[in-house]
C-alpha cells in the first residue's frame, strides 16, 4: 500500500476506508498472546495495532508523515465500531480501545463498505449545461483530448494563450460577423474555461466523477478573481457577511504577536491561549466547513495528488477548487490560512498547548472546520489534517488568483464574438468586472479609525468574557480584574457604578451606606 494512491473518482473516501481496511487486515503480525492465566492465539494487542498502522499511514502517499498516533487510536477505535476488528471476547460496536495491552482479533469475515450509487441526475444535468453552445464545447473537449494527461502539467500563462489561440484561430477565418456577448454569455464563459482547465488538471475523462457542473456558480468565481485587496485577499461588499470585528482583531494579533499592538498585548498569562480559544471557538461553531459539504468530493479527489512529484499539479488544481468558493468561506479560508501558516513559523509564539506543538495544534484544531463530509465518514480527520497542512505549506500561492485564468476566459469571450454569428435575441455584452480598490483616506482619518476599531474590538472581547457561562465564577473575577487593571477606561464605561459591577454576580454593592451620625443626648440633671 505504500506506493499505491486511489486516482480521482467518485467517493475516493470509501474507497480509501477499504483499502486502508484491507492492507490492515492482510499486514498486521499475528502472534499467541497470554492474559489472566490463558492463552489466545492468532491476536495482537491495541499498543501494536497502533504501532503498525501509525507507520502504514505515515508512509501511505494518500495520508503522510503529518498523522499523529492519536489520530490512529481514533481510527482503530472507528475500526472497532464498524468490526473491522473485536476484541478478543468477539464484543466490537463500541469505541473503547486505547494504546495499552488489550487483546484483539480479526473477525471471520472483514466487512467492506459499499459505494453508493451515482444519482442518475449527474450524468442528466451535465448534458444540459454542455449542451448550450454545442460549438463551444465540442473545440474545449477536443482541446483536453489533445492535452497531455500526465500529471507534470502545470499551467503558466503562455500555456493558457496557446492553449486558447487554437481555439480562436481555426475559426477566426470562417467568421462572418461579430456576435453580441451577453452576461450570461461571460458567466457561462467562466464556467467552462475554469472547468475544462480542472479536467485537465486532475487527469479525468469526465468532471461528472467529482463534481457536479450545476455546483459550478460563475457569480463566485467571478466576485472572488475581481473583488480583492492588494494581498489578494476577497474584499465583501454586505459586512454582514464578514469576520466579527473581535474575531479580526484577535486573529490579527496572533498573526503578527508579538508586534502587534492593537491591544496593547496584555501580559497576563495565559492571555495567549484565550485568545487562541476564542478563535478556534468561533471557527468551530460554523454550520458548514469553509470548503463547504458541496465540494467534499472534489477536495477529497485531490488529496490523492499530494505526493512529492504531483505537489505542483495539487497546487493547480486547489487554485481553482477555492476559486468555486462562496466569497465569505474564500474570505475566511484566506484569512485563518494565514494566521495558522504565521502562528506556527513564529519562534516567539508561546506554547499555546501543553503536550502539542503550534503547528499540530493548528491542524488538530482547525481540520474539521476546513473539510468534513455531511454524513460522517471514518477518514474524514485523516484526509481533513493532511489538506490543512499543505495548505499551510503552501497557502500564499493556492490562495491567489491564477494569472492564466482572467486571459483565458477573455481568449474564450473573443471566439465566441469571431466564431459565431450574431443573434439578434442576445443582450449587449456586459463588460468583465475590474479590479476594485480601498477608498484612500487621510492619515489622520485612518489614525482615528485604528483607535476606534481597536476600542471596539476590546469592548466586544470584554462583553464575551462577561457572557461566558462556561467560565466559573472565580476564573471570571480574576479575569475582569485583569481586564480593569489594563483597560480601566473601558472597563469604567461599562460598570459606571459599583452596582453595576455587583448586578453581574448577584452580590451586594461593595461600597457601604454611610453611617448615620447620632448625636449624643443630653442628660438634664437630676439633682435640683
Amino acid at each position: 500500500m505504500e506506493n499505491q494512491g486511489v486516482p480521482p473518482g467518485p467517493y475516493r473516501a470509501t474507497r480509501l476506508w477499504n483499502e486502508v481496511t484491507t492492507s490492515f487486515r492482510a499486514g498486521m503480525p499475528l502472534r499467541k498472546h497470554r492474559q489472566h492465566f490463558k492463552k489466545y492465539g492468532n491476536c495482537f494487542t491495541a499498543g501494536e495495532a497502533v504501532d503498525w498502522l501509525y507507520d502504514l499511514l505515515r508512509n501511505n502517499s494518500n495520508f503522510g508523515p503529518e498523522v499523529t498516533r492519536q489520530q490512529t487510536i481514533q481510527l482503530l477505535r472507528k475500526f472497532l465500531k464498524n468490526h473491522v476488528i473485536e476484541d478478543i471476547k468477539g464484543k466490537w460496536g463500541s469505541e473503547n480501545l486505547d494504546d495499552n495491552s488489550q487483546l484483539f482479533r480479526f473477525p471471520a469475515n472483514s466487512p467492506l463498505k459499499t459505494l453508493p450509487r451515482r444519482h442518475p441526475e449527474l450524468r442528466k444535468n451535465r448534458i444540459e449545461n454542455f449542451s448550450k453552445d454545442k460549438d463551444s464545447i465540442f473545440k474545449l473537449r477536443n482541446l483536453s483530448r489533445r492535452t497531455p494527461k500526465k500529471h507534470g502539467l502545470h499551467f503558466s500563462q503562455e500555456n493558457a494563450e496557446k492553449m486558447n489561440c487554437e481555439i480562436i484561430n481555426e475559426h477566426q477565418e470562417n467568421s462572418v460577423d461579430n456576435r453580441e456577448i451577453s452576461q450570461k454569455d461571460v458567466e457561462e464563459a467562466w464556467r467552462y474555461v475554469i472547468l475544462i482547465y480542472l479536467q485537465t488538471i486532475l487527469g479525468v475523462s469526465s468532471l461528472e466523477e467529482v463534481i457536479n457542473p450545476k455546483q459550478v456558480i460563475p457569480q463566485c468565481i467571478m466576485y472572488n478573481v475581481t473583488n480583492t485587496s492588494k494581498h489578494g485577499v476577497v474584499i465583501l461588499q454586505d459586512k454582514s457577511d464578514d469576520l466579527p470585528h473581535w474575531v479580526l482583531s484577535a486573529m490579527k494579533c496572533l498573526a503578527n504577536w508579538p508586534r502587534s499592538n492593537d491591544m496593547n498585548n496584555p501580559t497576563y498569562a495565559g492571555f495567549e491561549r484565550d485568545v487562541f480559544r476564542t478563535i478556534a471557538d468561533y471557527f468551530l461553531d460554523l454550520p458548514e466547513p469553509l470548503l463547504t459539504f458541496e465540494y467534499y468530493e472534489l477536495f477529497v479527489n485531490i488529496l490523492g495528488l499530494l505526493q512529492p512529484h504531483l505537489e505542483r499539479v495539487a497546487i493547480d488544481a486547489l487554485q481553482l477548487c477555492c476559486l468555486l468558493l462562496p466569497p465569505p468561506n474564500r474570505r475566511r479560508l484566506q484569512l485563518l490560512m494565514r494566521m495558522i501558516s504565521r502562528m506556527s513559523q513564529n519562534v516567539d509564539m508561546p506554547q499555546l498547548h501543553d503536550a502539542m506543538g503550534t503547528r499540530s495544534l493548528m491542524i488538530h484544531t482547525f481540520s474539521r472546520c476546513v473539510l468534513r463530509c455531511a454524513e460522517e465518514v471514518d477518514l474524514d480527520e485523516l484526509l481533513a489534517a493532511r489538506l490543512v497542512s499543505f495548505l499551510m505549506d503552501h497557502q500564499q500561492e493556492i490562495l491567489q488568483v491564477p494569472s492564466y485564468l482572467q486571459t483565458a476566459v477573455e481568449k474564450h469571450l473573443d471566439y465566441l464574438r469571431k466564431g459565431h454569428i450574431k443573434n439578434p435575441g442576445d443582450g449587449v455584452i456586459a463588460p468583465l468586472p475590474t479590479y476594485s480598490y480601498c477608498k484612500q483616506i487621510s492619515a489622520q482619518e485612518f489614525d482615528e479609525q485604528k483607535v476606534s476599531t481597536s476600542q471596539a474590538a476590546v469592548a466586544e472581547l470584554l462583553e464575551n468574557i462577561i457572557k461566558n457561562k462556561s467560565l466559573p465564577v472565580k476564573e471570571k473575577r480574576k479575569k475582569l480584574k485583569q481586564f480593569q487593571k489594563e483597560y480601566p477606561l473601558i472597563y469604567q464605561k461599562r460598570f459606571p457604578t459599583s452596582e453595576s459591577e455587583a448586578a453581574l454576580f448577584g452580590d451586594k454593592p461593595t461600597i457601604k451606606q454611610p453611617m448615620l451620625i447620632l448625636r449624643k443626648p443630653k442628660f438634664r440633671s437630676l439633682r435640683y
